[in-house]
C-alpha cells in the first residue's frame, strides 16, 4: 500500500517527498486525511515512431504476402465490410 503524504508535508518537505518518488516509491497525496492524488515516478515511454531504415529492413526481410495486399486493397476500397 502506498504511503500517504499530506499537502502540508509536501509543501514543507518537497525535496524529500520528490526524492522518495525518484527512488521509485508511489505516494498518495491527502487533503484533510482524504486521498486526492497519486504521486508516481515518471515512466518514460518509448517513441511510437519507427525509423524509416528499420521499416525498410522489415519490408526487405519479411515482405507481405500478395494475397494479404489484395485483401487490404479490398478493405480500403470498401469492397469488404465488417464481419
Amino acid at each position: 500500500m502506498p504511503r500517504k503524504v499530506s499537502i502540508h508535508e509536501l509543501c514543507v518537505r518537497t525535496d524529500g517527498v520528490l526524492a522518495v518518488v525518484q527512488a521509485g516509491e508511489r505516494l498518495v497525496l491527502t487533503f484533510d486525511g482524504e486521498p486526492v492524488a497519486d504521486i508516481v515516478p515518471h515512466a518514460a515511454r518509448p517513441s511510437p515512431w519507427v525509423p524509416a531504415a528499420e521499416l525498410q529492413r522489415i519490408r526487405r526481410e519479411a515482405p507481405a504476402d500478395h494475397r494479404l495486399l489484395g485483401d487490404l486493397g479490398d478493405v480500403r476500397a470498401g469492397r469488404i465490410g465488417p464481419g
